[in-house]
């Protein structure tokens, strides 16, 4: 019988009947950043190789479609939008950040995360949602391919990640509701 690893351990798995998805609040901020530094370490996720501070973050996400996974034990995700411009044209096309913990990997709470984003999203009238995702990034890429959302390219070696050249995959989910 093979031993569990710490992560897999019945004690650390989460049931994903306890997450609670939420708006994000302010306090919040300490554990999604945390969560955030988690992606950044594993090179995996994102070209950030530092955390922002809080001014910086806000500044760099929309006010609306901003949420948190809620346990009993805590935070362990977090989801958000991004402008892609600020050109009025622009104003329904929004980049999606999901961001889960990593004891909590595995157990829907992307999924459950994108769902309401893509739900709030269409409230707040945004017909296109678009992601860059690393072409290593295998478990993300279904995320989002699950939720609507198609590749459109690959942006071949678009950036260099401590040595290494890497390529990010263009994906994008056109809205059934907003827009039509």
């Amino acid at each position: 019988m093979r031993e569990l690893g710490p992560e897999e351990s019945p004690v650390n798995r989460l049931q994903a009947s306890e997450v609670v998805i939420c708006p994000m609040v302010d306090s919040d901020w300490a554990a999604v950043c945390a969560i955030y530094g988690e992606g950044i370490a594993t090179r995996n996720a994102t070209f950030e190789t530092s955390l922002p501070d809080w001014d910086k973050w806000d500044g760099g996400h929309l006010t609306s479609c901003r949420f948190v996974a809620r346990h009993p034990s805590g935070v362990v995700g977090w989801a958000a939008l991004s402008a892609v411009s600020g050109r009025c044209v622009y104003s329904g096309v929004a980049e999606v950040s999901v961001y889960v913990a990593q004891r909590a990997r595995g157990q829907k709470v992307g999924s459950q995360l994108l769902g309401a984003l893509v739900t709030a999203s269409e409230g707040e009238g945004f017909w296109t949602l678009q992601a860059g995702i690393f072409s290593e990034n295998v478990g993300s890429l279904q995320l989002h391919e699950r939720f609507g959302f198609r590749v459109v390219g690959i942006r071949k070696r678009l950036g260099c990640l401590e040595g290494r050249w890497r390529d990010v995959v263009l994906m994008e989910r056109r809205s059934d509701v907003v827009g039509v």
